[in-house]
């Protein structure tokens, strides 16, 4: 975790106006609320689900202290399970391979 000269966090209040904004418009880009802090924060958590982080984990790391409530808010954002779903239930019906000869 980065921290600032005296080892405190930092504050996402000096961060968003002083670096983040400041980087977005070197880049080229208009600061707007689509590419402010509470976006990247959101695209965080949705890569996290998508790459099959759990919902306990990702609390952790939003500094959430009831996953409960980092579901409510982020659940939108998890990918849609069918696919999943029927992947893994032909995985536990799919005919097995053996690898040598049969045995009784």
């Amino acid at each position: 975790m980065r921290t600032t000269t005296w080892r405190k966090s930092i504050n996402r209040c000096w961060f968003d106006p002083k670096i983040w904004r400041s980087a977005v418009t070197a880049a080229g880009i208009v600061p707007s609320r689509s590419t402010g802090m509470h976006a990247l924060r959101h695209f965080y958590a949705s890569a996290l689900l998508d790459a099959g982080e759990s919902i306990k984990a990702l609390a952790s790391y939003l500094g959430h202290s009831d996953p409960g409530f980092t579901l409510w808010v982020y659940t939108h954002l998890m990918p849609a399970s069918e696919e999943r779903t029927r992947n893994a239930i032909d995985r536990l019906f799919r005919p097995r391979v053996l690898d040598g000869p049969e045995t009784a």
